[in-house]
């Protein structure tokens, strides 16, 4: 069934719980997993911001970072008994969710799995969701994984507050 399983990983709790729920997959499947970790962008802009007082090469630092954290990955792979590959992927040309779309076309992949927050409406439309970009563009079904927490937090009782926007004034109901 699924015995090739792509995981993107980004070392955020959404994404390991994507990568735990892979490695219970192939366990199942007898598969194995490829981790792929993505320089883009947007991670060397922020590098650039938190590593402002750094007079170094950014892009070495995103380097070690992403390879140290592919290799907690495939750690945590093979702790569970997976056979693991990792890719880094460093160039600047295309986006996360096409890169991600290229790899399960090239390796080829059975399944890519995801860690998603699962955000809906207005934090969406704000923060994007790579997980739908993924899904959208991938060659292969994408199982998406929610973190425990974030199913909670939706859950969770919500709050309705109107606001009126009178002529110069914001008044909350």
């Amino acid at each position: 069934m699924y015995q090739k399983i792509l995981v993107p990983v980004d070392g955020s709790g959404t994404s390991t719980r994507g990568l735990e729920e892979a490695i219970r997959l192939a366990r199942l499947t007898q598969g194995r997993v490829r981790l792929f970790h993505v320089i883009d962008e947007l991670s060397f802009a922020l590098a650039m911001d938190a590593y402002s007082g750094y007079a170094g090469d950014w892009l070495k630092t995103l380097r070690e970072n992403g390879t140290r954290l592919l290799q907690d990955a495939k750690a945590k792979a093979l702790a569970g008994g997976i056979d693991a590959e990792v890719v880094l992927h460093d160039s600047f040309n295309g986006k996360v969710a096409e890169l991600v779309a290229a790899e399960a076309s090239n390796w080829p992949a059975d399944l890519i799995v995801v860690g998603t927050h699962g955000r809906r409406g207005i934090g969406r439309m704000f923060l994007g969701s790579g997980a739908e970009s993924i899904l959208r563009t991938a060659p292969v079904p994408v199982l998406l994984v929610r973190s425990p927490g974030e199913a909670v937090a939706e859950e969770a009782p919500k709050v309705e507050a109107r606001v009126s926007i009178p002529s110069a004034a914001l008044s909350i109901e």
